[in-house]
């Protein structure tokens, strides 16, 4: 089975008051520890949507095995994202993660273990959702079923109006660590940041 992984990498960061993808965690910037567990997890296929700031974030990743794609409107919100992403991904492609690429305390361990729910949710479920404390997290697994309702999305409501309509179709997967909800969207969740530990064992 064909999985791929779409980060959402394409926001102005307003909140932050600067391009919070690129700020230092561990060694890496941000956007890089998110490449780095997805390239060793057991996606297939990696898709990085770049808008606000994209040739400032495209310089600073290495060359990888990934797809790139911009989205010139990325003022609409995280809907128009997934729209670009959406729109590249293999046509082999039987479910997409959707990624936040401002998560860089997602391990591949996690990434793996919401595959294999999928695996074995199919066909009953075909929505794998991460909580942490029954509280709804990310990165979230779709089956390629909901490729053409995702694409009709408007704002910047992301997957959330996906799982509003479908709860019947949702596999929650509960998690260890909170890892699955928190993202960096404040100076004041990256300094907390800076006080958490590397995601999972060795790369």
């Amino acid at each position: 089975m064909m999985i791929s992984a779409i980060i959402l990498a394409a926001g102005e960061a307003k909140r932050m008051g600067r391009a919070k993808l690129l700020l230092p965690w561990q060694g890496k910037t941000v956007l890089e520890h998110v490449l780095d567990q997805l390239i060793h997890s057991r996606v297939d296929e990696i898709i990085l949507v770049l808008g606000h700031g994209a040739e400032r974030i495209r310089e600073k990743i290495p060359a990888r095995d990934i797809k790139i794609v911009i989205n010139p409107a990325y003022r609409e919100g995280m809907s128009a994202s997934l729209r670009q992403g959406l729109m590249i991904m293999d046509e082999k492609a039987e479910a997409f993660m959707v990624v936040l690429g401002d998560q860089p305390g997602i391990s591949k361990e996690i990434v793996n273990q919401l595959i294999q729910a999928f695996h074995h949710a199919r066909p009953k479920k075909n929505i794998v959702l991460p909580t942490y404390q029954n509280l709804r997290g990310h990165p979230v697994l779709f089956s390629v079923r909901y490729r053409e309702e995702m694409g009709k999305l408007k704002g910047d409501v992301g997957a959330r109006r996906i799982l509003t309509d479908h709860p019947e179709d949702i596999l929650r997967v509960e998690m260890e660590t909170d890892a699955v909800l928190q993202d960096i969207d404040t100076p004041e969740d990256y300094r907390k940041y800076l006080q958490r530990k590397l995601p999972g064992g060795p790369l």
